[in-house]
């Protein structure tokens, strides 16, 4: 059985020490390292490296950020201790008994341990997120511990494909039987593009971000299997069977092409584009109403993706109407979207409201792998500003502090509560994208011009979170200190850097009226255009200190398609009503997401509040405490506190309040 090192320094493989590594365009060069040290990939990875169509943004490499104390390290943190009580062998074990060998250890519940002939096609997609997020926890952190285990998951894995034969890696219990089906254009039961999707991206992400060799060899396997199992299929025949959920295979095959540069890979990548969805996003038409939320955006993140590598305008058509659609007219103030996993027609908001079901994490989760991937090609600070919002309203939001697990939904019902997942008996989709959204928290901190492109020479800073970066290529270290979102204050400290010019640019978002500048203690020009970048164009040395201010200020966001139902957001923070009937720590923790919903339903009085809408604000004053407000005289029958929604957990809640007449 596997035995997780205490002390977080074993390494296996007889690894002893890092290499020297290089990125070259969209792949890899490895150097060999001394001392016998097993020859490692780049930690850096194929979806960090723009391909020579990205002429916007270039994100930073995990291992060049590091967060400092604030809510985001908190976070980390906790996930990183639960990561380290999962035990690789229980994720492992329908692996291992598919493949004919002897598992090591009992499996874990929910979709894991499921015996529905619908839910065992799930049998195995946590061990596809683990490894993603034990890859994303190494880059962010440093760990050692992290990389042990996933070089012992993907030693397992590749045991196991070798006693298979055929290139396939799954937990199914009846093997290829139901991609047989689906290849034949027989019904299959579940969803194994789905499952083996993040089995796929797993091992991509154990060699981007862990640098995995071996990782490698076992993704190109199976790509070269999907290849060949499917290439008899006619293009009628793919797309219907695409008709059926299969997460995000576009982008993973992508990224599987972009490693290896076989043209059999891209073509594949471009089979797997729903045609039925990407035709009339391409075309400007909005098809969504009753469709699958989460089933739809990995398809998007694809099409994103392929953009970059094939520079066809279909893709980048679909994404960007996608991405405006989404945020802009069907999504609630968190940046959440959905309900019952579907979306509705944006006139329902006010009928869908009442649902414990709205708001599936795993939507939040991948609306910012799209939003990332689009501001690679845009630097407009419109994907800043939704990045922002949906990461501290929905991603923050949706990691309990006291247990550090996870929600499915994050419910709108006024008066309800967060349901977080148990340790070892949710095993749900949600789950999985959880333990990876609190691993990554670096990843959009930073931007830098790509090479190629026009700002070349451009640093930008795109979230306010306290952090450290370092800009190796050009000798640049950055600290950022912050207490945002408590205040709207950021201070910005060159730590590194040989004098030169460059143009630092700061996102002025859309929620800050102005924002007032400080470069080394000296007034600059301040921007009074929200929703923009500032750029600061200098010669920049070591101990040059930015500071920035930008004045968060309360205002009413209305329900869409309502005049009379707002939620309360301060700068870019949805506050909600504290209406206690507190629970203690641990009792809100849910095994089953399909029962979120029928727990916890008391009534309880929800108030109202009363006045002109554009007067409300001036009527919710700061109490004192941090983030916390209270009304003034306009709630009905009370007044009420309000608190930001990423800290509630342990009692009730209201985000949507009624609006009636003073």
């Amino acid at each position: 059985m596997f035995n997780p090192c205490p002390c977080g320094t074993g390494l296996s493989g007889g690894l002893t020490r890092r290499q020297a590594i290089k990125v070259i365009g969209s792949g890899v060069l490895l150097a060999a390292a001394g001392g016998g040290a097993v020859r490692r990939a780049a930690a850096a990875g194929v979806a960090e490296v723009p391909s020579a169509r990205a002429t916007g943004l270039q994100p930073f490499s995990l291992t060049d950020v590091r967060l400092l104390d604030g809510p985001f390290l908190d976070a980390q943190k906790r996930d990183e201790a639960y990561l380290l009580r999962l035990e690789p062998d229980r994720m492992l074990h329908n692996f291992r008994v598919n493949a004919g060998l002897v598992a090591k250890a009992p499996i874990y519940g929910g979709w894991e341990s499921a015996k529905t002939w619908e839910d065992i096609r799930c049998h195995g997609h946590t061990l596809g997120h683990y490894l993603t997020a034990a890859s994303l926890m190494y880059a962010s952190t440093g760990h050692e511990e992290m990389i042990r285990r996933v070089d012992y998951i993907v030693g397992e894995l590749k045991e196991c494909q070798d006693a298979a034969k055929t290139g396939l890696v799954c937990a199914f219990p009846d093997n290829a039987t139901q991609f047989d089906n689906m290849i034949a254009g027989r019904r299959a039961t579940g969803v194994p593009w789905y499952t083996t999707h993040k089995i796929f991206a797993g091992l991509r992400d154990a060699h981007l971000y862990a640098g995995s060799a071996e990782a490698r060899e076992v993704l190109v396997r199976l790509a070269d299997w999907a290849e060949a199992a499917t290439k008899n299929m006619t293009d009628a025949q793919f797309q219907r069977m695409l008709g059926t959920e299969h997460g995000g295979m576009n982008e993973v095959l992508a990224d599987v092409y972009a490693l290896t540069k076989d043209e059999r890979h891209l073509a594949l990548a471009e089979r797997f584009c729903h045609q039925a969805v990407l035709g009339p996003l391409a075309e400007g038409r909005d098809t969504l109403n009753g469709l699958h939320s989460n089933t739809q955006i990995p398809k998007i993140v694809g099409f994103a993706r392929l953009h970059q590598l094939t520079g066809k305008p279909q893709y980048r058509a679909a994404a960007e109407f996608f991405w405006k659609t989404v945020t802009g007219t069907r999504s609630f103030a968190t940046g959440g979207n959905g309900d019952g996993e579907h979306f509705f027609p944006v006139t329902d908001f006010a009928r869908h409201l009442s649902s414990a079901k709205t708001m599936e994490t795993c939507c939040s989760h991948n609306m910012l792998r799209l939003t990332r991937l689009l501001a690679a090609s845009d630097p407009a600070a419109a994907y800043g500003d939704y990045y922002e919002k949906t990461l501290y309203n929905t991603i923050l939001a949706s990691q309990d502090a006291d247990t550090g697990m996870m929600t499915y939904f994050q419910s709108t019902r006024p008066g309800y509560l967060k349901l977080f997942c148990t340790p070892f008996d949710s095993f749900w989709c949600c789950t999985g994208t959880g333990i990876e959204n609190h691993a990554k928290y670096g990843d959009s901190i930073y931007f830098r011009g790509t090479p190629d492109g026009p700002q070349a020479d451009t640093l930008f800073v795109n979230l306010f979170i306290a952090s450290t970066l370092e800009w190796k290529e050009q000798g640049l270290a950055l600290k950022q200190t912050t207490s945002f979102p408590e205040a709207g204050k950021i201070r910005l400290e060159i730590t590194a850097a040989p004098p030169r010019e460059f143009t630092l640019s700061i996102r002025h978002p859309g929620w800050a009226a102005t924002a007032d500048i400080r470069i080394n203690g000296a007034a600059s020009a301040p921007s009074h255009t929200p929703g923009s970048s500032i750029p600061l164009k200098r010669t920049w040395k070591a101990g040059d200190v930015v500071e920035v201010e930008m004045p968060m200020a309360l205002r009413m966001e209305l329900l869409p398609g309502t005049t009379d139902t707002a939620a309360v957001v301060y700068g870019p923070i949805v506050l909600v009503g504290a209406l206690g009937h507190a629970v203690k720590p641990g009792e809100d923790l849910h095994v089953n997401e399909r029962t979120i919903g029928a727990d916890f339903n008391d009534p309880i009085e929800i108030p109202t509040l009363a006045g002109d809408l554009a007067g409300l604000p001036a009527k919710i004053l700061p109490t004192g405490a941090p983030l916390t407000f209270k009304t003034d005289g306009i709630g009905r029958p009370g007044d009420v506190t309000l608190i930001p929604y990423y800290r509630t957990a342990n009692q009730h809640f209201n985000m949507y309040w009624k609006i009636q007449p003073a």
